[in-house]
């Protein structure tokens, strides 16, 4: 199954973030490599926020309550243990889409992102992505999860085991899709006896399309 999620992607704000913290550090690089701290953390930042704006508008804004950075390990790398939030804006300012996570870390060698706990993506659209885990590789440029995986599109919900996208969410689809879960609803009636449409009673069902 592939369809359209189109929304401005979060992972350029992802970019943008790692880029102006490997800035910001950089004055420090010289001390770090004096006392040969190869796997000591070489920076840290407690509530970091970063603000993108293009034309005078903001277009990106990404927070983190912890930041940690271990620049001369084998693998450099930073890390998020507290979670990460990320919001993008369009051109009149409204949200266009959001990316939460409880845990990421950013390999920057390999150009890799890892989100994972509760990871939460969504868009202008209304449409909805749940998953435990989540990666982003640059270089390929594809974003992917190799776990459980939901999309929701208004009452609809796909499931499927193993996501992968292009990272601009235009094309996305299931490796092992699973089905979809519909929504029971029951019919009411009007003072004239008639059906109408009714609400949902709050339960669902699985149904496999397979």
């Amino acid at each position: 199954m592939i369809t359209r999620f189109g929304y401005r992607t979060c992972w350029v704000a992802l970019l943008f973030a790692g880029s102006a913290i490997a800035f910001l550090s950089c004055k420090d690089d010289k001390k770090a490599e004096e006392g040969n701290v190869e796997n000591i953390m070489t920076q840290q930042s407690d509530s970091l926020t970063i603000i993108s704006s293009q034309n005078g508008r903001k277009a990106y804004r990404f927070e983190t309550p912890l930041m940690e950075r271990y620049e001369f390990a084998k693998e450099p790398y930073m890390e998020f243990r507290k979670g990460i939030q990320i919001e993008t804006f369009d051109s009149t300012g409204a949200i266009e889409s959001t990316l939460v996570a409880d845990y990421a870390i950013n390999f920057e060698k390999q150009q890799l992102w890892e989100a994972k706990g509760n990871v939460v993506a969504t868009n202008a659209k209304g449409q909805i992505l749940q998953t435990q885990q989540l990666f982003w590789n640059q270089r390929l440029k594809r974003v992917y999860s190799n776990i459980d995986s939901k999309v929701i599109q208004g009452t609809d919900t796909l499931v499927g085991v193993g996501f992968e996208s292009d990272e601009e969410f235009e094309e996305w689809e299931f490796r092992r899709p699973r089905g979809k879960l519909a929504v029971d609803v029951e019919p009411t009636r009007d003072t004239t006896g008639h059906e109408q449409p009714g609400r949902s009673n709050g339960s669902g069902s699985v149904r496999t399309d397979e």
